[in-house]
């Protein structure tokens, strides 16, 4: 019951964010054309896609691996939690849910929290990259994003790591993690986040191109510019999902390839276009579960 109630909660919030701003969005649907929103979408599932198999990756090099679909349940309906304001729903959630595959919390715990770092990390390094194309006024406007570049890429190196988490299990009082976290295993999923930001960077790149953003630079900065925007929307702890924040910052930081009004437009059906991801991928990991043999 308490796991259906917290469902219900997670499912009742993405249903509120879609239906805050569909009056926003259905008079703008009419400028973009259906593939081009249907491109944009396939993006998006690819990125989010690639986004489980990064902390996919994580988990099995932590000792817990999962077979695809039960790894799915687990990720996917975790995730949902995302939404909500806090950041430890998804971790709570992905916690209780890997009990039901004998994975023990600790390692779903630091594995939702390497998957995180990771996420960060790559996406504050594809940020930094991109930033000279973004226009001056985005660089001052999040200059911190930079600063926390150094700190999020020396926690993720494999020595350092483990340390931070054998200092959070000890805190915790739990037993020692299975096994370290490898090299090999770190930059494995370290691939796959990395491949996420590309997927994410091309939803943005369609939605600006079919508005009026041009050059041969375009598909960068749209990667650029969502990468900065999505890192600042999860350090701002209190925001659900980054929302609100995620979309204040992408539309400055394409100010400098689309007038505002157009930037606006992006923003808004990229957050759309996320929420139906999440729908779709919980839909098709509960499909997958309701199919598994008993």
């Amino acid at each position: 019951m308490v796991r259906l109630a917290v469902l219900a909660a997670f499912l009742g919030a993405l249903g509120w964010s879609l239906a805050a701003r569909w009056e926003e969005v259905r008079p703008l649907l009419g400028q973009l054309s259906m593939p081009s929103l249907a491109v944009a979408l396939a993006a998006v599932l690819a990125g989010i896609l690639a986004t489980f198999l990064c902390w996919r990756a994580v988990l099995a090099d932590l000792g817990g691996r999962l077979p695809v679909a039960a790894g799915a349940r687990v990720f996917f309906l975790g995730q949902l939690g995302k939404y909500l304001p806090g950041s430890l729903w998804p971790v709570m959630a992905q916690m209780e849910l890997g009990r039901d595959h004998q994975v023990p919390e600790r390692a779903s715990g630091a594995a939702v929290g390497v998957f995180l770092l990771l996420v960060v990390g790559t996406g504050l390094a594809v940020a930094a990259a991109a930033a000279p194309l973004m226009g001056t006024d985005a660089v001052h406007a999040y200059w911190w994003l930079l600063a926390v570049l150094p700190l999020a890429l020396l926690a993720v190196v494999p020595p350092v790591l483990n340390r931070l988490l054998a200092l959070a299990v000890r805190l915790a009082r739990r037993p020692p993690l299975p096994v370290p976290l490898s090299t090999a295993g770190v930059l494995r999923a370290a691939g796959w986040a990395l491949a996420s930001w590309l997927a994410y960077g091309v939803h943005v790149w369609v939605l600006a191109g079919e508005l009026g953003a041009g050059g041969p630079l375009l598909a960068a900065r749209a990667t650029g510019a969502f990468a900065a925007s999505w890192c600042a929307g999860f350090l701002v702890l209190v925001a659900p999902a980054g929302a609100g924040v995620r979309e204040a910052a992408l539309v400055l930081l394409l100010g400098a390839v689309l007038p505002r009004s157009q930037a606006t437009v992006v923003a808004v059906l990229s957050r759309l276009l996320f929420v139906l991801g999440d729908l779709g991928w919980s839909a098709v990991a509960l499909v997958g579960a309701g199919r598994r043999p008993r």
